[in-house]
């Protein structure tokens, strides 16, 4: 059985860790390096860097702070935010990236990933998607969250995969903050989809919810929270024990 990876997600605004409800309501959390280092540290199998602000702020990401992050760490790092050229591309990984995510970009010109994936490899391109129900539609959203592009999501994210696309991290808005459970549905619809790995984002509120998600849909590869890691809520070794009583398969 595949081992299922936990994720913890750092969304970085003007240099400093927030998390807010629904994608608003922003609230500091912490410094981005000390957060880094301790999930490093404590048995996170990844870690997701996203500078929630950069792609409406129309700006490039903070490379200094990603920099820093990076030599802290000892886990795979995927990077977003403002991620709009293969240029892009290539100054995150020099920062230490190994993995990078695009939103908005992907959206405004869908060849990105096309190239992207033939200069560095379908691995190292991750499609981010954040999707809400329209009229009984997942739609997906863009700029952080706050414009509905008309597009339907499964029909986009399958698009993507086959531009180049070789991971998909699910962001449900609908259950993000909420802390009611992952957006299962949601989560099915696109791993039947598509065949690359799917990460499960937005809906943590306890551990209980993690086992939830990977019995209910146990195509997807991995499960990402923020708030629920970052407060202390749930601590990632004791998941891991919690998702081995339950038979699914983590790395301790």
């Amino acid at each position: 059985m595949i081992t299922k990876r936990i994720i913890p997600c750092l969304d970085v605004r003007n240099g400093r860790v927030v998390k807010g409800v629904n994608f608003e309501g922003l609230h500091d959390v912490s410094s981005p390096v000390e957060l880094g280092q301790y999930y490093s540290d404590c048995g996170a199998d990844e870690l997701v860097f996203y500078d929630i602000t950069a792609s409406f702020e129309g700006r490039q990401l903070f490379t200094d702070i990603l920099r820093e992050v990076a030599s802290k760490i000892f886990i795979p790092l995927t990077v977003g935010g403002g991620i709009n050229t293969v240029e892009d591309f290539d100054r995150v990984l020099k920062c230490g990236a190994d993995k990078v995510s695009v939103n908005s970009g992907a959206i405004r010109n869908p060849d990105l990933i096309r190239e992207a994936a033939m200069r560095y490899g379908n691995q190292c391109v991750v499609l981010s998607a954040d999707v809400k129900r329209v009229d009984g539609e997942f739609r997906v959203f863009a700029k952080g969250g706050r414009v509905d592009t008309g597009m339907e999501a499964i029909g986009w994210i399958r698009h993507c995969v086959d531009l180049g696309a070789g991971e998909i991290v699910v962001n449900s808005i609908d259950t993000d903050g909420v802390k009611k459970g992952f957006d299962l549905p949601l989560l099915k619809a696109v791993c039947d989809a598509v065949s690359v790995p799917v990460i499960a984002s937005g809906g943590a509120g306890c551990a209980q919810d993690f086992v939830d998600l990977f019995r209910a849909v146990p195509t997807v590869d991995a499960g990402l929270a923020a708030s629920i890691f970052h407060f202390g809520e749930v601590a990632i070794p004791d998941l891991k024990q919690l998702l081995r009583d339950n038979d699914i398969t983590v790395r301790l």
